[in-house]
Formats: C-alpha cells, sequence, structure tokens
C-alpha cells in the first residue's frame, strides 16, 4: 500500500488480523505517522474500531491495541425459499442475534409474503439499539443484484420484476443486498475465520438444485447472474419429463428435491417436503435412501461435466437434501469418479456445509456484512458523517 491508503483499508487490515497497533498498519501501509492517526481516529469516532488492551511491550510505550467493533451495528438476514422464511439479526463479526424461521405456502406472491416479512423484521428489531447496516436476501432463481429484482425464478411464481427494496424501508434505512440461494451458500463458506477454499463448487440440493461457484477465491456469479444454474440444464436420462419451469427434460424433473418427495409419496410413503424425504431416509427407509442416492447420481452427472471444467478442490454439499450428506454424497461421487478426469479428482474432496442449515442465513449476512465493510463503502459512510 501507499500513502493514498484510505481508512477503509485500514480497517479492513485489523479486521482481518493482519494489524492490531498503529505502528502495524504504518509499517504495511507505508503510511506516515500523521495519517494513520487521521484515519484511525476517524474510525474510532465512527464506532468502527475499539482501542483495546495495551499489548505487551518490546520496549518504549506499549502500543495501544485496535480492535474491530463488530457491536457498532447489525446486519439482517433474509433467506427466502419455495415453503420457508428464515430471519435473523447479526452482528458485525457473523454471529446471530436472533433467529425467525418459519414455514409459508407454496406460491405465496411477494405482496404478500414481503408484507409479513418486514412486520417479523420489526419485532425483531425492537430491542436492538445499535443501526442496522445493511440487509442481505437471498431468492431461488437468477436476480438482478443491482435493481434487487428476481429475474427468472421457477419457483417462486410471480416474484420476477418486483421490487424488494421498498418492503424494508420501514424496517430499517439500509441497503439491500440481493443474491440467488446457492451463491449465497458460497459466500458462507467464504466467510469468518480459518482457510477458505480458493476454488470450490457449493451443491444446494434442495427443492430445487443450483450450483455456487468459486474461482481463484472469487465468487462468480456469471453474465447476467445466471452462473451455476443446473437445476435447469436438459438430461437425457429425463426425456420429456415436464418441469416446474415450463421446460421438458431439465435435470431437476428426475433430481431435485420435489420430484424425489413425489416420487416417495407415489411409493405410498406421505410427505409434503423435501425435508420429509431426508427425515425418512435418515430414519433408514429404503425407498427414501434410494431416492436421495439416485438424485446424487443424477447431478453427478452433470457436476462431473464443471469438475472437469474448472478443477475445484473441494465440493461442498449443501441444502435439505445434504443434511444426508454420507447418502447423498454416495450417489455424486458414484456419477463424479466414473465421468470426470483422474487428474480433476485426484485430490478432490466433498464436504457439508460447515454451517449446516443456517448455511443460508450466514450467507445472507456474509453478502451484506462483505459489501458494508468494503474499503469503499467505509470511505462514504466515513465521509458521510463527517458532512452531519
Amino acid at each position: 500500500m501507499s500513502e493514498m491508503a484510505t481508512a477503509g483499508e485500514l480497517l479492513e487490515l485489523v479486521r482481518s488480523g493482519q494489524a492490531s497497533t498503529r505502528t502495524d498498519l504504518r509499517r504495511i501501509t507505508g503510511l506516515s505517522r500523521t495519517a494513520v492517526v487521521a484515519r484511525v481516529s476517524a474510525l474510532l469516532d465512527a464506532g468502527l474500531l475499539l482501542v483495546g488492551e495495551e499489548l505487551a511491550s518490546t520496549g518504549g510505550r506499549p502500543p495501544g491495541a485496535l480492535v474491530f467493533n463488530h457491536d457498532a451495528g447489525v446486519v439482517l438476514g433474509v433467506a427466502v425459499g419455495r415453503s420457508r422464511s428464515q430471519l435473523a439479526i447479526f452482528d458485525l463479526q457473523g454471529r446471530e442475534l436472533a433467529g425467525d424461521t418459519r414455514d409459508h405456502g407454496v406460491g405465496i406472491s411477494a405482496q404478500k409474503l414481503m408484507p409479513m416479512l418486514a412486520e417479523r423484521l420489526k419485532t425483531m428489531l425492537a430491542e436492538v439499539t445499535v443501526p442496522v447496516l445493511g440487509i442481505g436476501m437471498s431468492l431461488p432463481g437468477v436476480v438482478d443484484p443491482q435493481r434487487c429484482v428476481s429475474v427468472d425464478s421457477p419457483v417462486m411464481g410471480g416474484w420476477d420484476g418486483v421490487e424488494l427494496a421498498p418492503y424494508f424501508a420501514e424496517v430499517a434505512d439500509a441497503p439491500l443486498f440481493l443474491a440467488n440461494d446457492a451463491d449465497v451458500l458460497a459466500y458462507s463458506e467464504m466467510f469468518g475465520p480459518g482457510e477458505k477454499p480458493r476454488n470450490a463448487l457449493i451443491l444446494k440440493a434442495s427443492t430445487g438444485l443450483g450450483l455456487g461457484v468459486i474461482a481463484d477465491g472469487q465468487i462468480l456469479t456469471g453474465a447476467i447472474g445466471a452462473a451455476g444454474e443446473i437445476g435447469h440444464t436438459r438430461l437425457d436420462a429425463a426425456g420429456d419429463l415436464p418441469c416446474r419451469c415450463g421446460s421438458n427434460g431439465c435435470l431437476e424433473t428426475i433430481a431435485a428435491g420435489w420430484a424425489m418427495t413425489a416420487k416417495l409419496v407415489s411409493s405410498g410413503v406421505p410427505a409434503g417436503h423435501v425435508r420429509d424425504l431426508v427425515a425418512a431416509a435418515l430414519a433408514g427407509d429404503a425407498v427414501a435412501r434410494g431416492l436421495l442416492r439416485e438424485s446424487g447420481r443424477h447431478v453427478g452427472e452433470l457436476l462431473a461435466i464443471a469438475i472437469n471444467l474448472l478443477n475445484p478442490e473441494v465440493v461442498v454439499v449443501g441444502g435439505d437434501m445434504g443434511q444426508a450428506f454420507d447418502l447423498y454424497t454416495a450417489g455424486l461421487r458414484e456419477s463424479v469418479y466414473a465421468r470426470s478426469t483422474a487428474l480433476a479428482t485426484r485430490e478432490l474432496r466433498f464436504v457439508p456445509s460447515i454451517h449446516g442449515d443456517s448455511s443460508g442465513l450466514v450467507g445472507c449476512a456474509a453478502l451484506a456484512i462483505d459489501h458494508i465493510l468494503a474499503p469503499g463503502s467505509v470511505d462514504q459512510r466515513l465521509g458521510e458523517i463527517s458532512d452531519e
């Protein structure tokens, strides 16, 4: 870094653990003492940094330790699916402070569900005294993150083109960040302490099917946000089976949770949701177990192509069907190792999502936190504070 390093960049150095004192910041950035003091003072005044316990002296006066203040504000996570909405409040470290998960009717409109979500969020925020700095939201299908609208969601009929940000206007004066449900799983894998995957495929195997892609440490969304939409790729094994997207022969018709659940019901086992299918499989039901493995095999056929193209180090298996990790992954492995190159699979690992059933919510929080604490966003906020 140089003399041009901003306050936001200094905050990122402290937040990431690369620096913990003003001296560290001077050494890493090359900034003058005066410049560091000015930038750190702005961050302290904004409440984003705190002066923590003094570090052990190495001679002379002990330097004050700088600590990121993860209680400076909160973010909201809003994960909306076909039949369930998960809401939560998170601190800036990604720790969940409050949560509210409820089922809703399949096919519910945005005009009906969104006001209900807003009311639930307002109730949850009643005891929160710090500001809401951002809202992270996920939806199934393709979304436009600039306009914050759904573009193409076969699961959420009637949601396409509906502006979502206005529904949060009475909840908080904070920006909305929108991503699809597979991409927020990728955000959750990239968030928090510990080593992050550099190249990974994150499979969401739930009511629908989606793929998050991490390449060279970056989440890839594609030219129009449609990267990873594997569920509606045509597969010979699907023949002309009708898909809920209006097409025929999609992977989802023979591998998605909605299709597998319908097969389970036709076998005589009652099930209203893919979670019921997973519960039956984990309880030992032979038909349910076979259906999960069958889904994994079909998904693995397309996953093998992605593995050959992208050469990931790891495949993360998430979503409701991922809760039966060993069963589901057995099917995935069967097809992947039969169809991918030996080189691409030589060191490939399959792992469950690190946040389990909370991955979608954590990903929504990570989406918001990564945006609001990006150096440019922090610098803009400091400028707005100084103008007040």
